[in-house]
């Protein structure tokens, strides 16, 4: 529009010496544009401040709400019912030997002092006071009494599904999720949202809004992400059964960094209705919603609650299956593969250690293991993992990073995904000879698009039959570990080829912590080569580094909607990991 007016004005007068009042134009403009700048930066701080705010608030609440109890009930004492299992606490909240108030004001009042040493919540959710009143109607259902944590992202109605982003500030839900439905029809009580990475495509934790969450096992470590508010909740003891969502590892990362259990179903096995993500759509790479746990018996609870009628009911896409539970007890011999390097990134030596222990006890038990090896990896984390998730070269994520400040920990992948258009295709031709630069490249058509879901199907397909001809029944493989020190995660990707395998095949997969990092496996970081020798395995060593007594997972897999099966090898492993670690004892 000024320079329309300009050439016009221009056109009027040609011997007028208009340099001044360019000059002046140019100027205003300028100005004009920081201070425009200045007042939106002013409405996002206002944003983040609310929600700062709102989450202080509840906080307090929460404090007065337990302070009150205790007041009321001088014999209460919280530490006897944290430390109860899962099945031992609705047990005694069945046989009324534990009344529902008590155990949420003691997870209430364990949670906020959790929260203060490790920044996990992102808000206490205070209507769990009033559910109180209505709880009894409830007490036929499996989770009767239980109060569970929530991802961020899962919505509760009136409250913010932020994803860490300040463009889902203010919005918030409608209504309940239906997970969060269902599980108050089974007598559970949300009572805390825990915090995320910013975007949520990140296994870290922290967002400009919330800030960093710490890990419970060594606060100088990241939780992992993206439900790593939910790992470092339950890992310290402040909850005692949770939900988050997985679609490159975003729950069995903070499990096995945090020190517990996560199984991430069939993507479909659950409701995702109500579930708020900054990439909506995307189809190439499904997310899962799933459990969190101390052990693995709470996640077969869990799921055994969530697979009921009222969720075939209240969202009629989920397939009408419920639990089996003759599968999960089944006690038959295993045919088990196995591999312990995929091939793309050589594994931590905790990493490695901890697998083949892990092997050597299920051979032990007489279980069947038939070596396995996943099938073109370098293919199918770059060309159909990568080039998935990102198929729009990440302009919707990054339209969502943009719209308030950036969090460090995401800085290298928000640089990455700045770059304009045709530089990523630049980039992607020079790079092509030496790497895969394919996550630089958009998917240019609908055709293209198709090409791509169709190679995602022929990869599975492709998997599928190795399997059936190794004629495995599961997979035992490594995870992720240990825990990272901080910045690191935005700038490791390949270090998630073990987890986000799993995503793009949409087979069940889960973290069951086997061991902790010894004085030996530190020292042995010293003769890490890695798979290729490059600046990122020089990073992931530095990125682990520091890690002794910290814990180490493997990771169990089974085949698409055979969840029972995956959950009943990761009891397996669990128990013959117990029974080692008494055995050593004695």
């Amino acid at each position: 529009h000024f320079s329309h007016n300009l050439k016009n004005l221009w056109l009027l007068d040609m011997d007028m010496n208009w340099t001044p009042v360019i000059a002046a134009t140019v100027c205003g403009t300028g100005a004009l544009y920081l201070l425009l700048k200045w007042r939106n930066n002013q409405k996002i701080q206002k944003k983040i401040l609310n929600a700062r705010k709102r989450r202080d608030k509840s906080l307090q609440q929460a404090e007065q709400a337990v302070q009150q109890f205790k007041i009321q009930n001088p014999d209460f004492e919280s530490s006897s019912i944290v430390s109860l299992s899962l099945p031992e606490l609705t047990g005694k909240l069945k046989d009324g030997s534990l009344q529902p108030d008590a155990v949420l004001y003691a997870f209430m009042e364990k949670a906020l002092e959790v929260n203060k040493n490790l920044n996990c919540s992102t808000e206490i959710i205070m209507e769990s006071v009033v559910q109180l009143k209505d709880i009894k109607s409830q007490k036929k259902g499996l989770l009767y009494g239980v109060p569970i944590s929530i991802k961020d992202n899962v919505a509760y109605e009136g409250r913010d599904t932020s994803c860490g982003v300040v463009s889902k500030l203010d919005q918030p839900a409608l209504m309940d999720s239906v997970v969060v439905k269902v599980l108050k029809k089974q007598g559970a009580i949300p009572f805390i949202k825990t915090n995320i990475p910013q975007g949520l495509l990140n296994y870290d934790c922290s967002n400009p809004i919330y800030g960093q969450t710490l890990n419970p096992c060594n606060l100088q470590k990241t939780s992992g992400g993206s439900s790593g508010g939910e790992g470092a909740l339950i890992g310290g003891g402040g909850s005692i059964l949770g939900l988050g969502t997985d679609i490159g590892g975003s729950f069995r990362i903070p499990a096995s960094f945090c020190g517990i259990c996560g199984f991430k179903p069939t993507t479909m096995r659950l409701s995702v209705r109500g579930i708020s993500s900054c990439i909506k759509g995307q189809k190439s790479v499904l997310t899962s919603l799933g459990p969190l746990g101390r052990d693995v018996e709470s996640l077969a609870l869990c799921m055994r609650a969530l697979l009921c009628q009222d969720m075939f009911s209240l969202d009629p896409t989920v397939p009408p299956i419920p639990f089996n539970q003759e599968v999960y007890e089944s006690s038959e011999p295993l045919r088990i593969g196995y591999y312990e390097n995929d091939g793309y990134l050589q594994p931590s030596p905790s990493m490695a250690r901890a697998f083949r222990e892990t092997k050597d006890l299920l051979e032990r038990a007489g279980h069947t293991l038939v070596p396995f090896q996943p099938l073109r990896l370098y293919h199918a984390f770059h060309e159909l993992t990568v080039r998935g998730i990102l198929g729009d070269g990440g302009r919707t994520l990054f339209s969502h990073l943009q719209a308030g400040p950036i969090d460090p920990c995401l800085r290298a992948q928000a640089n990455m995904l700045s770059i304009p258009g045709f530089i990523k295709k630049l980039i992607s031709i020079v790079l092509k000879p030496f790497v895969s630069a394919s996550h630089l490249c958009l998917i240019k058509s609908v055709a293209d698009l198709w090409r791509q879901h169709a190679n995602v199907e022929e990869y599975i397909q492709e998997v599928i039959a190795e399997w059936r001809r190794l004629n495995v029944d599961v997979l035992l493989c490594p995870m992720l570990g240990p825990a990272f020190n901080f910045r690191y995660c935005g700038s490791l990707n390949s270090a998630l080829s073990y987890t986000i395998l799993y995503n793009l095949l949409n087979f069940p997969a889960g973290a069951v912590t086997v061991s902790t990092v010894t004085e030996e496996d530190e020292a042995q970081l010293h003769h890490y080569k890695g798979v290729h020798g490059d600046v990122w395995d020089k990073l992931f060593v530095k990125a682990v580094k520091g890690g002794v007594g910290l814990p180490v997972a493997v990771q169990c897999v089974s085949l698409p909607w055979q969840d029972e099966m995956c959950l009943r090898f990761m009891r397996e492993v669990e128990k013959l990991t117990a029974k080692s670690k008494l055995t050593r004892k004695h």
